[in-house]
């Protein structure tokens, strides 16, 4: 008998919310899961679920996604962590003394932060994307939950290999990991310069290939999937335990992209830890 590979993702209704999530992480106690544009109060250039209160939204709107978003879990914006990213390779260790920041308000996120661990039931990680790489990261055995936003500055600077590390130190084993890579640019559409090139030359030092190549223009093309997708090889989590979605952002797509729509809204992965199954 011939086993089928598990899929790589799927969408699905949370509440009102269109969202993906990864197949994986059903026979797991956690949430994961990654919004789309779609089931907001948001118009015009941030139509509908803008979740970002950076971009020129107005905060009314945003609250209200948010609002909807939490509703679906079975939440509230009291649960919910939000940091400021800062494209590096920062992670932070939440607690149960982080529930709410940056919910409501910018000012209260967690400053200079593009990754998220937990250990602590029902307290939501959330980063905002719209083209940068959202991950998931889950230990079952040790319990552990992590978030990452990974841009080019943050992927070159490592910090999936950051968040494995703080799982590690919370107990986890990278080889029993398993890792959601989101929605983000698609290879054949992020154009970069020199100066990407050479810092993923620097972060990449031993093969370039499958990373970035030229693309005949006189500029670079980066595969932020597949340079996550070896940073967590080589954080020690198995090729068999990384699950990429494939799905691109753009216009023509569910999910906003920065580059090609600014100013737009921008969508989130969200993940929350259930407790631990009795054994």
């Amino acid at each position: 008998m011939t086993t089928q590979p598990a899929a790589r993702y799927a969408f699905a209704q949370l509440g009102t919310v269109p969202v993906v999530t990864w197949p994986m992480f059903d026979a797991h106690p956690l949430d994961a899961i990654v919004t789309t544009r779609a089931g907001g109060v948001s118009a015009g250039r941030y139509e509908s679920l803008n979740l970002g209160l950076h971009v020129g939204d107005e905060d009314e709107f945003v609250l209200e996604n948010r609002q909807k978003v939490a509703a679906g879990l079975g939440a509230t914006l009291d649960d919910f962590v939000f940091c400021e990213q800062a494209h590096r390779r920062t992670v932070l260790i939440v607690g149960p003394d982080h529930r709410g920041r940056g919910a409501r308000e910018r000012a209260t996120a967690i400053q200079g932060t593009d990754a998220l661990v937990t250990v602590t039931p029902g307290v939501v990680l959330v980063v905002l994307v719209a083209d940068c790489v959202p991950l998931v990261l889950f230990e079952p055995h040790a319990h552990v939950l992590g978030c990452v936003h990974a841009g080019w500055g943050g992927t070159v600077s490592g910090v999936t290999a950051a968040a494995v590390a703080a799982m590690v130190g919370l107990g986890a084993d990278p080889s029993c990991i398993v890792a959601g890579i989101g929605p983000a640019i698609a290879p054949d559409r992020y154009q970069v310069g020199d100066d990407v090139a050479e810092a993923a030359r620097t972060a990449f030092p031993d093969d370039l290939g499958g990373v970035i190549r030229p693309d005949g223009k006189g500029r670079w093309l980066f595969d932020l999937w597949e340079a996550n997708r070896r940073q967590l090889n080589t954080a020690g989590v198995p090729d068999e335990h990384i699950h990429i979605a494939g799905l691109a952002t753009g216009e023509d797509t569910p999910f906003f992209s920065h580059r090609v729509e600014q100013p737009c809204g921008r969508f989130a992965a969200v993940a929350r830890l259930h407790d631990r199954p009795m054994s």
